[in-house]
């Protein structure tokens, strides 16, 4: 065999190789499940579900920032205002129920 013929070979490994870790990397985070007996309603019903799983997440990222909002701010009054940050604390902990 010439050397090109050595190139050509190691060249189709090294691209079968990076194929392969690329569908890995693409492809090997993703979870199927597979549903015995083929039953579309169940697949359906988890479809649903998932979806709004997703959604209640998607809902609950704007409450999630404005309440690390509130902590950062109240952390900020503490430096500032001990006294006020305290009052402020006791106005959410016992008051607000």
């Amino acid at each position: 065999m010439k050397v090109s013929n050595y190139i050509l070979i190691i060249i189709i490994i090294v691209l079968g190789v990076t194929l392969f870790i690329q569908n890995r990397v693409i492809y090997g985070n993703q979870k199927y499940q597979f549903i015995q007996g083929g039953d579309i309603a169940k697949a359906q019903m988890i479809d649903s579900l998932q979806r709004r799983c997703d959604s209640l997440q998607d809902e609950l990222y704007p409450a999630e920032i404005q309440l690390n909002r509130y902590q950062m701010a109240h952390q900020i009054l503490m430096e500032r205002n001990p006294k006020a940050a305290e009052q402020y604390g006791n106005i959410i902990s016992g008051e607000t129920e």
